[in-house]
């Protein structure tokens, strides 16, 4: 993750200086920072407990591997905890989800996918996935009633134990959206305790924990109805994931990721970029974005949906994901002596670099309010990082956020400025489709399918 306020300016600086296309620069500074980061490495910190904040990218695979962590489970080859990267990859890897939805309360809310079955967060679904194929003991609770939801979650922390639970991003709190929003997007996250004042200790992919008061902790279990009151608790056998158990999980999970990429489906599999590109210019296709944003309305909050869902370092959903599998198919290869996943993950990285380039140019800075808005998203989504102590960075982040985000919907967009811009998003997403289509098969090849 990235950790200075400012990190996008950073690298438009570099490009200016350099020639350097965004992705370019931005992979040059980030490994600087990986460098400076290595040499001051420090143990993860511990809450009372016992249980240590490892960090994250994405919610589900975040929340997977860091409770596998703290419940003990290592790697048979390097004795360590299973890496983010693992953990995504035995889950089934990468997926492509694009949908535009139209509310009359809510306005136009784009939803990106990239995880493999990411409509599908739950048991069954990603987790029951993921946890089957490791060997994990997977135990789900739902429940209609908000007291023995709490008691529930009570009973688990008291044994001393962290829990999985899912939560509505507005109702928690700590991203700062509007009230508007409540019940638009739930993720999980891991509850570690209590503090002495009765909070909830949540861990959110951060350095450090956020406290959650009981009544607002209710709310956000709640109020999404697919998934009120779940809780997934977690029990794998402590120490070394026997290798043939670790073998078996990364194989049926790339086995997995090729299948679901290669459906045809055209909202969750890899078309769905095609249908995207060519929806950016369709005229006559209602769901098309000259149409949907005819005038203007809602499309710089479209704009910046692109670049909170794209980016894992400004969104709260993790981003594109592609780098992390990477790094999960070069682990891999060790694991099932298949040299050709490094190939796999090379191609994955390219991909990668073109939807930060498309970040880049999803949000032109001549909009008023742009860069200011993409500029609070970065600091808001470092400051949640930091857990509660950065909770009054975070609330101020995100009124300058949204306060950016209401300027820039009332500004007026130039016709030029908007056929421009939906052109070179429909090339850039193109490309796109055909990287990762490339990507997918080197990857398939690898493991002879």
């Amino acid at each position: 993750m990235t950790t200075q306020k400012g990190f996008k300016r950073l690298v438009r600086s570099r490009m200016s200086r350099t020639g350097e296309r965004y992705a370019t620069a931005r992979r040059v500074l980030l490994a600087d920072r990986a460098r400076a980061a290595h040499s001051h490495a420090e143990e993860p910190p511990e809450i009372p407990g016992g249980y240590r904040f490892r960090g994250g990218l994405h919610p589900e695979t975040a929340c997977l591997a860091n409770v596998l962590a703290d419940r003990g489970l290592t790697s048979p080859l390097t004795g360590q905890p299973l890496s983010e990267g693992l953990v995504l990859v035995a889950g089934g890897g990468l997926g492509a989800g694009y949908i535009l939805w139209e509310f009359a309360n809510r306005g136009t809310i784009l939803t990106l996918g990239f995880r493999n079955r990411s409509q599908y967060p739950g048991i069954p679904g990603w987790f029951g996935n993921a946890t089957e194929r490791l060997g994990v003991e997977a135990r789900l609770h739902e429940t209609a009633g908000a007291r023995s939801a709490a008691a529930t979650l009570d009973a688990i922390l008291e044994r001393g134990e962290p829990v999985v639970a899912f939560v509505d991003q507005q109702e928690i709190g700590t991203w700062g959206q509007p009230d508007r929003l409540s019940g638009s997007w739930g993720y999980p996250v891991v509850v570690t305790g209590r503090a002495p004042d009765g909070a909830y200790l949540v861990d959110d992919r951060g350095r450090a924990p956020l406290h959650v008061a009981p009544a607002v902790m209710a709310r956000a279990r709640a109020r999404i109805g697919s998934f009120r009151h779940r809780l997934i608790e977690l029990h794998p056998a402590p120490g070394p994931l026997p290798d043939d158990r670790l073998r078996a999980a990364l194989r049926a999970g790339l086995d997995d990721q090729v299948d679901h990429l290669r459906s045809p489906s055209d909202s969750f599999s890899l078309p769905a970029w095609r249908k995207w590109g060519r929806l950016m210019t369709d005229r006559r296709h209602v769901k098309g974005w000259p149409r949907v944003f005819a005038g203007g309305t809602g499309l710089f909050g479209a704009l910046m949906s692109i670049v909170e869902g794209v980016d894992g370092d400004i969104g709260a959903t993790g981003g594109h994901l592609r780098e992390l599998l990477a790094t999960g198919l070069d682990e891999a290869a060790i694991v099932l002596d298949r040299p050709g996943l490094v190939d796999g993950g090379a191609a994955w990285r390219l991909a990668a670099d073109l939807w930060h380039d498309l970040t880049d140019a999803a949000v032109p800075a001549s909009i008023d309010g742009a860069t200011d808005a993409v500029e609070a998203a970065e600091e808001l989504h470092d400051a949640v990082m930091d857990g509660e102590a950065g909770r009054a960075t975070a609330r101020a982040a995100a009124h300058r956020l949204w306060d950016a985000r209401d300027r820039a919907d009332r500004a007026d967009f130039a016709d030029g400025l908007v056929d421009g811009l939906f052109v070179d998003l429909a090339d850039r997403l193109r490309a796109i489709h055909a990287a990762e289509t490339e990507a997918l098969e080197i990857t398939a090849r690898a493991i002879g399918r």
